[in-house]
C-alpha cells in the first residue's frame, strides 16, 4: 500500500474555522443514539446547520425517536476517517408544526420536507456540548474544540 503524505497540523484557530465552514457548507452526517437495552443505533441523515445548533429529522416511530425520548443525548459524526468531526450532543425532539419557518425551510432544501408529513416526522434539534475535529494521527492531540458548549481558546488534549 502507498504512503499517503499527512497534511499540514492545523492550530486550534485553523481547526475550529474549518469545523465551522464544514458544518455550514454541508448537509450530511451519521447520527448515533442509544437507550438501555437496545445499545448503539446509527443511521445516515441530512441536517442544516443555523451557526450554533444541528438540526434533523427522521420518522417519529423510529428506533432513533425512541432512544431519544429515553436518552436526549447523540452523537454525529461528518467526514470520512481521515478528516472527521464529531459532536456529542443534547437533543430535543420538535413537532413539525413547533419548527421555527427558517430551520423547516433550509431543511427542505438537503432533505425531505417533514411539513408535508407532519404525522409521520419529527425534527431532531440538536444542541452541541463536545465538538472534536481532525485530519490525522498527527492532529489527534488537540482534537478537542468545543467543551461543556463552549469553543475552547486552548487546547485541552
Amino acid at each position: 500500500m502507498p504512503s499517503v503524505p499527512l497534511p499540514p497540523v492545523r492550530d486550534l484557530a485553523q481547526r475550529r474555522a474549518d469545523t465551522v465552514d464544514r458544518l455550514a457548507s454541508g448537509f450530511q452526517m451519521w447520527l448515533a443514539t442509544g437507550s438501555d437495552g437496545h445499545g448503539a443505533h446509527l443511521i445516515p441523515v441530512a441536517y442544516v446547520w443555523d451557526g450554533s445548533t444541528l438540526t434533523t429529522a427522521t420518522f417519529r416511530r423510529s428506533r432513533t425517536v425512541a432512544n431519544l425520548r429515553a436518552r436526549p443525548r447523540a452523537r454525529v459524526a461528518i467526514g470520512d476517517t481521515a478528516d472527521v468531526v464529531m459532536i456529542d450532543t443534547r437533543a430535543t425532539l420538535l413537532d413539525v408544526p413547533d419548527i421555527d419557518v427558517a430551520s423547516a425551510e433550509a431543511y427542505a432544501q438537503v432533505s425531505t420536507d417533514p411539513r408535508h408529513a407532519p404525522d409521520r416526522f419529527l425534527y431532531v434539534r440538536l444542541v452541541p456540548e463536545r465538538i472534536l475535529a481532525w485530519n490525522s494521527l498527527t492532529e489527534f492531540a488537540g482534537r478537542t474544540l468545543m467543551l461543556k458548549g463552549s469553543w475552547l481558546d486552548s487546547p485541552v488534549d
